[in-house]
């Protein structure tokens, strides 16, 4: 039930706006219904065909096929238009499809040439559709030519020219065309009378266009021009409509709850297990492995060990994007470490391009080179093949966006194995994950959290002030969504602790300026500490669930390892393919999929004082694991990313 004083005040909002204060008319000139006008235009003629006899005393020694001319164009126009989508097109013209013909050589080794001033009177009815809030309109229809000149010139090096008429003429073509123009509209909007100048592009293929009942000549004709359309529009009264009071419009109901740590950790040990693709993606037209990739000699590759990769370092936000990409880009050299410890096992290198299955086999073939010259793999173990595409592909049948993108992810080899020394320890077909020691700074625990419910349907955008106990304030933002956070250590900069008061700042989608206000204790803390987990899940291309075999790693393998009272950070990213908008709930559900997994694991082994946070950020690039340049960058994007804090 609402509070009293709200309802008072609702109910003074209505009465008011039930008062008129004064009645307003306005007028306005519709379009014009009828338009008039004139067009010119430049046939473009491509003659097809053959042609020996050019009337019926003259048969020419050797017969002429294409030829090429621009002809004029021009007519008189009436357009109906009775609403703003469709309406009809009328033109009567004048409609030139002369030509000049290739040259050819008579038997006596003459020159000859032909030219023909063929001209119609066209009478084209067309449907006209409009493409809704553009001045771009399309049209069709028929065409119906009546021959009016059929004039040709002949030479031949060693007779007379020759001038006649093109003998056994249609006298009456029947045929058709397509087009579109645009109205660029260029009278005053508060003129009556209306005037328009359209370019406009139409075609007309060889169908139906044999201009003559004997041999095989076509006619197709691409007309460039422009029109002249005048039209006359009605002035008429707007309805009488009641102005009423503007009254300001009640704040969004937006709710603002800020969330830090007791203390905010700089740093922590954390123990991360990196998924390893099981793909090698090569360059467009290149069947060498890119030099991105780290190859090593047959001398280094002796001493190559995959633990090797357990300490590298790299300094970033969490550190993860660089460990991870440097972990990955040494799958090869992983891959040949593992066969060399474990001679019984085997892989098929399957190989993907869209230029067939032999380029395919190419890549793979790159692949086992690499392997059985760098670490000495036994090329029996090696089974290479070719597809046209991996599976399952990341472009999909009816795809008309990102195609650049997606064709790039399509051109790879794929690793496969039944051996499971190689692939994910619970079974199916990933590369089994690579373990790093990190120290990890600014934790996903030290962040603090800004809840703004309801603030991405009542704001255009919002940010966060902190201002401390003299004064000093930061800004942060803008923001879109329900939910942001920021390091705690940004908010404290070189301040041991502090208090702080957050004042949120909303712009709603009319113009106004809300504010809340929150204030939070901020407590660091230097120390390192030890010590935290990391698991990443991958997800497919546009998938919102898991690879299955991840599942059962959450289940099997993550789930039994946290301790009971942990907090469990779950957060949920896209790649940039696809809209910003679907891409932030693919991330979500992505983000509350893995959860809900390891709630249902936990409540099998009576686990339940494990909390969860969990969040998705779309492929917002300030959140983001990776950049989204190349491919294997893509697919690390489409992910969750596993924060287990033990309970201290």
């Amino acid at each position: 039930m609402l509070p009293i004083n709200k309802i008072m005040q609702r109910s003074v909002i209505l009465l008011m706006l039930a008062v008129f204060v004064s009645t307003g008319v306005k007028a306005q000139i519709t379009q014009p219904t009828w338009w008039f006008g004139v067009s010119g235009a430049a046939n473009l003629n491509w003659y097809d065909g053959t042609t020996q006899r050019l009337d019926n005393s003259l048969i020419v020694p050797t017969a002429f096929h294409k030829g090429f001319g621009v002809a004029p164009y021009g007519s008189v126009l009436v357009e109906y238009r009775p609403t703003g989508i469709w309406g009809f097109m009328f033109n009567v013209a004048y409609d030139g499809r002369g030509a000049k013909f290739d040259g050819q050589v008579a038997p006596c080794d003459c020159p000859e040439s032909l030219k023909t001033s063929a001209a119609y009177i066209s009478v084209e009815p067309s449907l006209r559709l409009g493409v809704p809030k553009t001045h771009l309109y399309l049209f069709a229809g028929p065409r119906v030519a009546f021959d009016i000149n059929n004039d040709y010139s002949y030479t031949q090096l060693k007779q007379p020219n020759t001038d006649g008429q093109l003998s056994s003429m249609h006298s009456t073509v029947f045929s058709g065309q397509v087009g579109a123009g645009y109205d660029f509209p260029v009278s005053s909007p508060k003129s009556l009378t209306k005037v328009s100048l359209s370019p406009f592009v139409s075609f007309q293929p060889y169908f139906g266009q044999a201009p003559r009942t004997i041999e095989s000549w076509q006619i197709t004709t691409l007309r460039v021009g422009i029109a002249l359309k005048f039209g006359r529009g009605t002035k008429i009264a707007a309805k009488e409509t009641p102005m009423v009071a503007i009254m300001p419009v009640p704040a969004p109901d937006v709710t603002f709850t800020v969330r830090a740590p007791k203390t905010v950790p700089v740093q922590r040990e954390v123990s991360e297990t990196l998924p390893v693709l099981n793909s090698v993606f090569f360059d467009d037209g290149s069947t060498q492995i890119p030099n991105r990739y780290v190859a090593l000699t047959a001398d280094q590759a002796t001493s190559f060990r995959e633990v090797q990769l357990q300490n590298v370092q790299e300094q970033s936000m969490s550190g993860r994007s660089g460990r991870q990409l440097y972990a990955y880009h040494n799958m090869l050299n992983v891959l040949g470490d593992r066969m060399r410890a474990n001679p019984g096992t085997t892989v098929v290198l399957r190989g993907s391009s869209a230029q067939g299955f032999e380029d395919g086999k190419v890549l793979a073939g790159s692949v086992k080179t690499y392997l059985v010259s760098t670490f000495g793999i036994d090329g029996s173990r090696i089974t290479v093949e070719g597809s046209n595409k991996p599976f399952p592909p990341s472009e999909h049948v009816g795809g008309t966006k990102d195609l650049v993108l997606l064709k790039a992810e399509d051109r790879r080899v794929d690793i496969e194995s039944t051996s499971p020394e190689l692939l994910l320890q619970v079974g199916g077909g990933m590369m089994k994950p690579i373990q790093i020691m990190a120290t990890q700074h600014d934790p996903l625990d030290s962040y603090v959290v800004f809840n703004a419910a309801g603030a991405k349907d009542a704001f255009t955008s919002w940010s966060v002030t902190t201002t401390d106990a003299n004064g000093a304030t930061l800004k942060f933002g803008p923001y879109y969504t329900d939910k942001e956070s920021v390091p705690g250590s940004a908010i404290l900069g070189n301040s041991p602790t502090g208090d702080y008061t957050i004042t949120l700042t909303g712009i709603t989608k009319s113009g106004a300026t809300v504010t809340k206000q929150s204030t939070v204790h901020l407590i660091r803390n230097n120390n390192v500490v030890v010590k935290g987990y990391r698991y990443s899940i991958v997800f497919g291309f546009d998938e919102s669930r898991s690879i299955a075999s991840y599942d059962k790693f959450l289940r099997d393998v993550v789930a039994p390892s946290i301790p009971d009272g942990s907090t469990v950070i779950i957060h949920g990213h896209t790649d940039i393919i696809g809209e910003p908008a679907y891409n932030q709930k693919l991330s979500e559900d992505r983000a509350m999929q893995t959860q809900k997994v390891m709630e249902n694991a936990f409540a099998k082994e009576g686990k339940t004082n494990v909390k969860f946070d969990s969040s998705g950020f779309g492929e917002d690039a300030s959140h983001a694991p990776f950049d989204n340049t190349l491919p294997e960058e893509r697919f690390y994007n489409r992910t969750v990313i596993i924060d287990i804090i033990p309970v201290k």
